[in-house]
C-alpha cells in the first residue's frame, strides 16, 4: 500500500500545505556536465552551482538531538539547521555498522554489491605489528572499480574535500574524487591519541582533541579554497563522535561537566538484553551517557564552528548543507550498548538502523519541516545527483531512489518499503510504516513487530498465526527485492560475518583469504 510523504511543521496540517506552497524558491540550475579536456575536467565556474557541505556523525541515535525531542541534551547547532531545512523522520542506514553504511552512502549499491560487510578491522593502513590498536596491517581498496557520488562531482567540475574518518580501506591514499585529503587513519579510538594523513601518503601522530581536528582541518578547506578556486566545492566532514571511547580522558572537562548533574532520563535503563547485552553497572552507564553526550554536544559545537565560517566567508547562502549519521545506536535501548552488532545475533531494532538527516539550504528549500516517508542511504546518491542536474551512471543498477522533489518542496510518493542490510551473518530486514520483518539465514531467529501497535518492538510476533500471511508476503518481497540487486558475488547471505571486524575483501577478489573475525 502507497504511502504519501508529507511535509509539516510544528503546527497542524494548514502548515504542512503552507509548506509545500511557500517552497517556491528557484531550484539551482540544472548543470550541464562539464566537457573532458585532456582526459581532465573543465572547471566547473557557474555561479548557480551551490556548494555541498556533508557532515557525518558516527554512532548517533535521532533520539540524541534536541531538535527530536530530547530536552537534556545541548545541540543548538544542529537544532538550527532543522529549523532552517528539512528534518526526515524515517530515514535508514543501509546497514547498522560504520563501514557498510558509509560505503552505501558513497556509492548508492548495498552491502551484498560493494562487498563491504562488516567494520574494517584490516585494509585500512600499512603497518606492523604493535604500532595501532588494529595490529598488523596493510591497505585494501575495498571499492575499487566503484564509482562513489564525489567522482561524478568531480568529473562535474567540483572540488571535493575530506576530512575525517573515511574507513573504507586504503586511509592513505585520496580516492573517489577528493583532492583535499585530511584522513583519519582507523576507523575510531582515542579522541586524544591518534593518527591521520595531511595531505600525503606520511602518516602522523596527533593529540588534539579529535573533533576540533577535523573542524580545523575543514575550516581551512573553506579558507583556501574561498581564496583560490571559483569551482563549487563538496567538502565531507567526517566526525567520528560519539562513537566510543567515552570515558573522561576523551573529552573536555568543560563539556562533560555540562552533563555532572543530568538524570538522563530520556535514555531508557533496560535490562541486558538475552543476546550479550549491556550489563553497566548504575555508575559505568552514568560515564557512558555522560561521554556520549559530552562527545555530541562537542560535536554540535564544532559544526558551530564551521556553519559560522560560511558566513563569515560569505558563502551561507550558497551552501547546502546536508547531517546525518553512518548508523543508529543504543544506548540502554532494548538493553543494548551499540547498533547492530550490540548483539549477536546481530539486530535490525530501530533505535540501531534509524539515522538522523537533515537538509538545509537559506531560501532554497522548505524550512522548518519534517518529511516522514521512509528513505535510505542509498537514496542520497541519485538524490544529489538529480538536485544538482548530473547524470547518475549506473544507477540502474543500484536500488535507490532520487528524493529530489522533496527538497524542492513538491509532495513525494516515498517509498513503501526500505531495506536495511546488515550482512553480518547474514541479517535482513524489510520495513514499512506498519510492520517490520527480519530474516536470518539460514536457521533464524525471525522477527516480525507491527510497528503501529508496537513501536518499541517488545512483541515478536514471528510465531503469531494470525501474522502468518503477512510474514509469507514480507518474507516474498524481501527475496524479490534483493534477486533484483545481488551481486552473487558479493553476497552477504553467504559470508559468515559475527560483527567483529572485516579484514579482507570477499568472494574471488579474497582469494579464498579469511574476510571476517569471529572474535
Amino acid at each position: 500500500m502507497d504511502r504519501r510523504t508529507f511535509l509539516h511543521t510544528a503546527a497542524a496540517s494548514a502548515g504542512a500545505s503552507s509548506v509545500l506552497r511557500n517552497a517556491s524558491a528557484k531550484d539551482p540550475k540544472p548543470t550541464e556536465p562539464s566537457e573532458m579536456e585532456n582526459g581532465r575536467p573543465v572547471l566547473n565556474t557557474d555561479p548557480t552551482a551551490p556548494n555541498i557541505l556533508i557532515v557525518m556523525a558516527d554512532d548517533l541515535g535521532p533520539w540524541a538531538l534536541g531538535c527530536t525531542g530530547n530536552g537534556e541534551i545541548r545541540t543548538p547547532n544542529v537544532d538550527s539547521l532543522a529549523a532552517e531545512g528539512i528534518r526526515f523522520t524515517n530515514f535508514f542506514c543501509a546497514s547498522p555498522v560504520c563501514s557498510p553504511a558509509r560505503a552505501s552512502f558513497l556509492t548508492g549499491r548495498i552491502p551484498s554489491q560493494h562487498g563491504i560487510h562488516d567494520w574494517i578491522k584490516s585494509g585500512n593502513i600499512s603497518v606492523d605489528e604493535g604500532f595501532t590498536w588494529s595490529g598488523k596491517d596493510r591497505p585494501v581498496e575495498y571499492l575499487r572499480g566503484m564509482d562513489g557520488f564525489t567522482d561524478v562531482l568531480a568529473r562535474n567540475g567540483y572540488a571535493c574535500g575530506l576530512s575525517g574518518k573515511w574507513h573504507l580501506g586504503d586511509s592513505a591514499r585520496p580516492q573517489k574524487g577528493y583532492s583535499y585529503w585530511y584522513a583519519y587513519a582507523l576507523g575510531g579510538g582515542s579522541y586524544v591519541d591518534y593518527h591521520a594523513f595531511e595531505n600525503t601518503p606520511e602518516m602522523v601522530h596527533k593529540t588534539q582533541y579529535v573533533t576540533d581536528y577535523f573542524t580545523n582541518n575543514a575550516i581551512a578547506f573553506l579558507e583556501q579554497h574561498v581564496r583560490r578556486d571559483k569551482r563549487p566545492f563538496c567538502l565531507s566532514l567526517h566526525y567520528t563522535a560519539p562513537h566510543s571511547p567515552w570515558t573522561p580522558e576523551n573529552h573536555p572537562q568543560g563539556v562533560l561537566d555540562m552533563y555532572a548533574n543530568c538524570p538522563f532520563e530520556s535514555v531508557p535503563s533496560e535490562p541486558p538484553h538475552p543476546w550479550g547485552g549491556w550489563k553497566a553497572t548504575p555508575e559505568q552507564r552514568r560515564t557512558s551517557l555522560q561521554g556520549y553526550f559530552a562527545a555530541v554536544t562537542a560535536m554540535d559545537t564544532a559544526v558551530g564552528r564551521v556553519l559560522k565560517k560560511l558566513d563569515d566567508l560569505g558563502i551561507r547562502k550558497n551552501t547546502l548543507v546536508v547531517f546525518l549519521s553512518d548508523n543508529g545506536m543504543n544506548m540502554g535501548h532494548h538493553g543494548i550498548c551499540g547498533k547492530g552488532n550490540g548483539t549477536f545475533p546481530l539486530n535490525m531494532y530501530d533505535t540501531s538502523v534509524k539515522i538522523p538527516f537533515i537538509v538545509s539550504w537559506p531560501g532554497r528549500i522548505p524550512r522548518n519541516a519534517a518529511v516522514d516517508g521512509l528513505y535510505c542511504q542509498a537514496d542520497f546518491r541519485p538524490t544529489i545527483l538529480e538536485f544538482l542536474g548530473f547524470q547518475n551512471p549506473g544507477g540502474e543498477k543500484c536500488p535507490g531512489r532520487s528524493f529530489a522533489p522533496v527538497l524542492r518542496g513538491k509532495p513525494d510518493g516515498g517509498r513503501t518499503d526500505v531495506v536495511v542490510v546488515d550482512e553480518y551473518g547474514p541479517v535482513r530486514m524489510i520495513r514499512d510504516h506498519e510492520w517490520k520483518y527480519v530474516h536470518r539465514y539460514p536457521y533464524g531467529p525471525h522477527e516480525l513487530y507491527s510497528l503501529s501497535e508496537d513501536p518499541g518492538e517488545k512483541n515478536n510476533r514471528i510465531d503469531d498465526p494470525k501474522c502468518r500471511n503477512t510474514v509469507i508476503g514480507m518474507r516474498s518481497r524481501l527475496e524479490d527485492w534483493f534477486l533484483q540487486y545481488v551481486d552473487p558475488s558479493r553476497d552477504g547471505a553467504r559470508q559468515a560475518v559475527y560483527g567483529k571486524g572485516q579484514i579482507d575483501e570477499v568472494g574471488p577478489a579474497g582469494k579464498g583469504r579469511t574476510a571476517f573475525l569471529a572474535s
